[in-house]
């Protein structure tokens, strides 16, 4: 069984900055390809940025230039590095960890941590 448990949300002013940290367990971690969604209220859940096995990153438009995302392998934890934070950024973030063993798809989710912009 994966699990995921996120941390460093809170709340923060614009133009501010939070880092998030989500460490996984249960799984080879270097396998896996492991993104940040969020979702805000009445909103759908959206990704934030994704990284795969190989490193490669990708972004929604809306947080290119601010947010980085990265992994440390010997850590099981991947990260999200935000920067200039908007209020527009508020919402709940989700930490999820895909995989395939043997010819099955796999993906799982983490609690999810607050975080929240203040104008």
């Amino acid at each position: 069984q994966v699990q995921l448990v996120e941390s460093g949300g809170g709340l923060v002013q614009a133009g501010g900055s939070l880092r998030l940290s989500c460490a996984a367990s249960g799984s080879i971690f270097s396998r896996n390809d492991m993104g940040w969604y969020r979702q805000a209220p009445g909103k759908q859940r959206e990704l934030v940025a994704s990284i795969v096995s190989g490193g490669s990153t990708n972004y929604a438009d809306s947080v290119k230039g601010r947010f980085t995302i990265s992994r440390d392998n010997a850590k099981n934890t991947v990260y999200l590095q935000m920067n200039s934070l908007k209020p527009e950024d508020t919402a709940v973030y989700y930490c999820n960890a895909k995989f395939v063993q043997g010819i099955l798809p796999y993906s799982y989710w983490g609690q999810g941590t607050q975080v929240t912009v203040s104008s």
